[in-house]
């Protein structure tokens, strides 16, 4: 009975009196008595206006069984009930809550969505235990300050509401995961508010938001963040260092300028479709190394930059509806499987050309290559910059971008004539991907003093050579897609390194070189043949924050690497 005494010191009636029988039909008894044995009472779509008391008291009175048959089973002695820990009254018709929850403090889920909740109990702070929490298609126009006593609470629902603005003190739900706002009244975020260090998904959607807070990098462990259909006309410099992010929406606001992005180095996906965007630049490309999907549509774009080849991993570009007349034929290079042109003055592709699909426009870009480029007899070729393989170096690359690109190109060999192009250059970044290399240049090593990311994706690496080794500026390297099952011990003087991607690779244990890299806060090594990881090695790894082993060989993830994942 120990179980009850909080309760009972609340209520010294507890256990000396049957249970009320007000529940009506709208709670047959067997209801509750299978809830008392599960921990779980579903009560969505039952035209409710308010909760019963027998549902509140459920874990307090005598059930009314108990009453008529005293010779319980083993199995139903009543003192022996679970303790309800979920609570679904969803799709009801309740206008308000009473105190009377506090009388269920084992709560861990309380679904209460599509009502017509003005308001929310301050006894809601007892429900301390409480980890999900669903008031989404309400009417709230105020959230008790009380909420941010739910310490443990990971997920937060709260769109469809009237709310106008976050409590004071909502920094203190710092285990909080996942954070819906969208469809609310909101016309700012407090810089309180991005203290939430947890949080890894977060929708301000269809509020009425004119700026984000320059603290909003705070959110260390963000990889979604929602902020579509509000007033926004800029987004803070500090968007640009969340180092996690890995969707970004921005669709329908009043953006004119498209940010940049150098430490987001993991995103995936940007979506600034339907703003007022005059110009892509490749500031603006240059570091988006893993994007994947990219929507501009609706827009003003004049034009697209031939630096767009350095989306290496884009599949989805969405250009329709702007002004773009022409399109660089380096965009052939590209491997995209979605292009998106409707809508645009097009005036040097024919529109039965457009109208054949994707595939044809590429094919039709490069095409339109091997006619622009000059013959080997032309004197202009004849240049420091022109290789035996007719490929030039992308000098604008290096000299602007402080980029090394020689990617794409399926050579076995980087040749002498690219680290020659660097001369007195500064270098922070080299692309090598797409090429068919099986080991790393020796050249490379001439870089040791300022590049900081390398991407050898897409090729047919087997080892890694002592040569990357010595890079020990390097805090981002890019493996996947290659042959690799190792990595050499050496690794470990990679002292700044920070992301480091691994997937589709034939590796069938975590590198034990991993372990010992402590600045590491992302790994990627999805798609391998992981069987085990060393859960107790990875705990002694304080900065890491995202660990990607999808498609791996792992029965089960350990339980304390599963807020990694």
């Amino acid at each position: 009975m120990s179980r009850l005494k909080g309760v009972a010191e609340r209520d010294p009636r507890v256990g000396f009196r049957a249970e009320r029988r007000d529940c009506g039909a709208s709670v047959p008894q067997g209801l509750l008595k299978a809830a008392r044995k599960s921990g779980q009472l579903n009560l969505s779509g039952r035209n409710l206006s308010e909760v019963p008391q027998c549902v509140w008291r459920i874990n307090v009175d005598i059930p009314e069984e108990a009453n008529q048959n005293l010779s319980f089973s083993a199995t139903e002695r009543w003192w022996e009930q679970t303790d309800l820990t979920k609570l679904i009254i969803s799709n009801n018709k309740l206008q308000s809550l009473t105190d009377d929850l506090r009388l269920l403090p084992a709560l861990t889920v309380l679904d209460i969505h599509d009502n017509q909740l003005t308001s929310l109990p301050s006894a809601i702070r007892e429900l301390e235990n409480l980890q999900k929490l669903n008031v989404s298609h309400n009417k709230l126009q105020i959230l008790p300050e009380e909420i941010t006593n739910l310490r443990n609470l990971k997920g937060l629902y709260l769109q469809h509401n009237e709310l106008t603005c976050i409590p004071e003190g909502f920094e203190q739900l710092f285990n909080l995961e996942d954070l819906d706002l969208s469809n609310n009244r909101l016309t700012t975020v407090p810089a309180s508010f991005c203290s939430l260090s947890s949080l890894v998904r977060l929708n301000l959607s269809s509020n009425q938001l004119k700026s984000l807070p320059a603290e909003i990098s705070g959110m260390k462990r963000l990889k979604h963040l929602d902020c579509n259909s509000n007033f926004l006309e800029t987004v803070p410099p500090e968007l640009a260092n969340m180092e996690s992010l890995e969707l970004l929406y921005l669709r329908r606001n009043k953006l004119r300028f498209l940010p940049e992005f150098p430490s987001c180095r993991l995103l995936k996906e940007l979506h600034v479709g339907e703003n007022q965007i005059e110009m892509l630049g490749p500031e603006h490309l240059k570091h988006l190394n893993s994007i994947l999907v990219l929507d501009l549509r609706d827009n003003k774009l004049k034009s697209v930059p031939d630096e767009i080849t350095l989306l290496q991993s884009l599949e989805r570009l969405d250009l329709s509806n702007n002004d773009i007349s022409s399109l660089p034929c380096s965009l052939g290079k590209l491997h995209l499987k979605f292009l998106a042109l409707e809508g645009n003055p097009l005036r040097t592709i024919r529109r039965e050309i457009i109208n054949k699909g994707t595939q044809e426009v590429l094919k039709y870009l490069r095409s339109k290559i091997k006619d622009d480029e000059p013959s080997q007899s032309d004197p202009v070729t004849e240049t420091a910059m022109t290789l035996p393989s007719e490929s030039r170096v992308n000098v604008h690359a290096i000299v602007t971008l402080k980029i090394l690109d020689y990617s794409d190109k399926q050579t076995t060999l980087i040749p002498d004539e690219v680290f020659d192009a660097v001369k007195s250059n500064i270098v922070t970044s080299v692309n090598f991907s797409k090429n068919q290399l099986c080991e790393i240049p020796k050249r490379i090593v001439e870089l040791k003093e300022m590049v900081s990311d390398v991407n050898l994706s897409f090729n047919r690496l087997s080892s890694i050579s002592l040569d990357l080794c010595m890079l020990q500026k390097l805090t981002f390297l890019d493996l996947r897609n290659n042959f690799l099952n190792s990595l050499p011990e050496e690794m470990e003087s990679l002292i700044r390194l920070q992301t480091i991607n691994l997937s589709f690779n034939r590796f069938k244990i975590l590198p034990e070189v991993l372990y010992h890299i402590p600045t590491l806060e992302t790994i990627l090594i999805s798609n391998n043949q992981v069987g085990s990881v060393d859960p107790q090695k990875m705990k002694a790894m304080e900065k890491l924050i995202t660990l990607d082993l999808q498609n791996n060989d792992l029965l089960q993830i350990p339980p304390e690497l599963e807020h990694y994942c």
